[in-house]
């Protein structure tokens, strides 16, 4: 059911030319299912020298054909649905329902971008001479060095991978080496669909000399990168020092913001679902929910309630609605924020501990009433993990919404219309979501400001960064 994972180099699925491998675990059982080959410095320019081939040979190919490609791979994927997601439960740990969800939107973000990528129109400017015509033509900006992490291991490669191409780029993507396997069935869905040997390049090792080796390369002209804030500052300062585009998906810290006048249940039964979702490991993943006094006490009761209400176990099994944590490390910091926000007099309402002698399994838990020195509200939990804290005005949530240097996504609930277009304006963060849950489809930018990063990975302006504006100014002779 789990297979061995090869890189894909020039069209080829190989092992390393070292030989190799790293050894990849089920995090629901600890038990390795599988092994992930393991590039070095040679495998890397044998990709960098294929991906300068295969970029020749894309960017010729019309918009048209690009998109029939396009489009056939995602059909390919959607029949091969369930045998990936099972790949991605084994390996990543979410409920197979969510693997199975994640995989399909996989193939509709496919679609999309195929269409657009036939609508990166250029323009005429009309000029002050007569017989002068001014064109703004639009190019593939060139190959494409993109970095994955283990959340999403579809989803964060799909929308890379779909804007390299939809624009004629040619890309390596460097894929977590957590989660190979479905990553790597994503991709193969591409070759199998006919896409030219080169165009993509799938590579596993070190995350260091790997970004290393393909940022600071001529060949690389443009990166992607999702990740901690941490990391992507380092890729970003390579990036810059040798003068290569970046898109850059950083960490959030999310605020909710509730206010007196919304129906206080319907809120928190939705954003429990948000918060716990693929374990809470999601960049956009609501964790500071700020209540507005009046309603404070019906949404921690609810909220809290259906927290304690969910099923944990391993995502393989029927019915679980919250699975495992992705590796060792979430429990532990889980842990280590709810001590921490006991030794500041938070109130644990519901979780709080982890759960069994085997696997990275943590109780769905919620926190009350934090000063904001403590942990949980500074740092970014990344797992099953909420904070509630009551609030009297406008402006003292807005003010603690911001007060942290995130800014990648929040939430509000309100039936104010005034309400609402006030959060829109003043609320710092890339994406703002009012009364429902309106992110990350395919058609809809996908982005942070401040430290959360820059640029978008969704909607059409997802494909500005890897085209290059040229601007041709011609007169008859």
């Amino acid at each position: 059911m789990y297979p061995n994972t090869q890189l894909l180099i020039d069209g080829a699925w190989r092992q390393a030319l070292s030989g190799n491998s790293i050894a990849v675990f089920n995090p629901a059982t600890h038990e390795e299912i599988g092994r992930v080959a393991h590039a070095e410095k040679a495998d890397l320019d044998f990709a960098l020298e294929a991906a300068e081939r295969g970029f020749k040979t894309w960017r010729k190919m019309s918009a048209f054909e690009r998109c029939n490609l396009m489009r056939k791979a995602a059909t390919v994927l959607r029949e091969r649905a369930d045998a990936v997601a099972t790949m991605l439960t084994l390996e990543q740990g979410k409920p197979l329902a969510e693997a199975r969800q994640e995989v399909l939107f996989g193939a509709e973000i496919i679609d999309w971008f195929a269409e657009e990528g036939r609508r990166t129109y250029g323009r005429v400017i009309p000029a002050r001479a007569e017989g002068v015509y001014q064109l703004v033509i639009k190019e593939p900006v060139g190959p494409v060095a993109a970095f994955a992490p283990w959340n999403f291991p579809i989803n964060q490669v799909v929308r890379k991978l779909c804007a390299a191409l939809a624009t004629g780029c040619s890309i390596i993507v460097k894929a977590p080496e957590e989660t190979p396997a479905s990553p790597a069935q994503l991709i193969r869905a591409f070759v199998d669909a006919g896409v030219p040997a080169g165009v993509i390049g799938l590579v596993y090792g070190d995350p260091a000399n790997i970004s290393g080796h393909l940022i600071a390369h001529p060949v690389i002209r443009k990166i992607s990168f999702t990740g901690s804030t941490t990391v992507g500052k380092q890729l970003a300062a390579l990036a810059g020092e040798h003068m290569k585009r970046a898109t850059m998906e950083l960490g959030g810290h999310a605020p909710v913001i509730v206010f007196d006048d919304a129906d206080a249940e319907a809120a928190a039964r939705t954003m429990a679902f948000m918060k716990f979702r693929n374990a809470g490991q999601v960049c956009v993943s609501p964790t500071r929910f700020l209540v507005q006094e009046g309603v404070y006490e019906k949404f921690v009761a609810q909220f809290a309630a259906s927290a304690k209400a969910l099923k944990v176990g391993n995502g393989l099994d029927k019915g679980v609605e919250m699975a495992t944590l992705a590796n060792p490390r979430r429990p532990a910091a889980m842990l280590a924020h709810v001590e921490d926000a006991q030794r500041h007099g938070g109130k644990l309402l519901a979780g709080g501990h982890p759960l069994g002698a085997v696997g990275n399994f943590f109780e769905p838990t919620v926190l009350a009433e934090l000063p904001a020195d403590a942990l949980a509200m500074n740092q970014e939990p990344f797992g099953p993990l909420a904070v509630v804290n009551p609030f009297k005005s406008f402006g003292d949530a807005v003010k603690e919404a911001n007060r942290l240097p995130y800014g990648l996504a929040a939430y509000a609930w309100t039936r104010s219309a005034k309400t609402a277009q006030a959060v829109a304006a003043q609320v710092e963060a890339g994406m703002v979501t009012i009364n429902h849950l309106g992110l990350a489809l395919p058609e809809v930018p996908f982005g942070g400001v401040k430290d959360s990063g820059y640029g978008s990975e969704g909607g059409s302006e997802a494909l500005e960064p890897y085209l290059n504006p040229k601007f041709v100014s011609q007169a008859g002779l």
